[in-house]
C-alpha cells in the first residue's frame, strides 16, 4: 500500500485576496492579542514591549540598514474617576470604535477582570460581531489622511 493513499487528496485553490472587512477585523485581533499580553505581564509586574525591524538610514554613510526597535504600546484601559473600577476601549489605530451606540467604552469591576475581558473582545471581534463598528472606525481614519 502506498503511502499517499493514507491521505485524503482533495482539488483546493489558494485564495489570493481576503476582504477588507476580515483584514481590518484581523489587524484588531492582533492588537487585541498584544493588549492581552500587556495586561498579563502588569499583572505579573513585569514589563512587556513588542519589537520591530526599521530601515534607517546612515546620515553619515548613506547606507541603508535594518534595525530592532521596541514598538510604543499603550495600554487601552484607565482607573476611572472613582479610582475603583477601570475602563477599557476597543481601538482602530487611533480611533475609538464605538462598541454600541454612544458607548466607547467597557467598565470592570478592577484588574482581576481585565484579561478576562479583552479575551473576551477578541472573541467577539474574531467571530465577526463588531465588524460594522470596524468599518465605521477605518473610514474616520482613511477620512483623516484626505485632509
Amino acid at each position: 500500500m502506498s503511502l499517499l493513499a493514507k491521505l485524503k487528496l482533495v482539488e483546493a485553490k489558494k485564495t489570493t485576496q481576503i476582504s477588507a472587512t476580515a483584514l481590518r477585523r484581523n489587524k484588531v485581533v492582533a492588537r487585541l492579542a498584544e493588549q492581552i499580553e500587556l495586561a498579563k505581564a502588569k499583572l505579573d509586574g513585569r514589563t512587556y514591549s513588542v519589537t520591530r525591524q526599521r530601515r534607517v538610514t546612515d546620515e553619515q554613510t548613506g547606507e541603508k540598514r535594518t534595525v530592532e526597535t521596541e514598538k510604543r504600546m499603550r495600554e487601552w484601559w484607565w482607573v476611572a474617576a472613582d479610582g475603583k473600577k477601570m475602563n477599557i476601549v476597543l481601538k482602530y489605530g487611533a480611533k475609538v470604535i464605538e462598541i454600541a451606540k454612544g458607548k466607547t467604552a467597557i467598565e470592570i469591576a478592577g484588574q482581576q477582570e481585565l484579561v478576562a475581558t479583552l479575551e473576551l473582545l477578541k472573541k467577539a471581534v474574531e467571530s465577526g460581531e463588531l465588524d460594522a463598528q470596524i468599518d465605521a472606525a477605518a473610514g474616520a481614519v482613511r477620512a483623516g489622511f484626505g485632509k
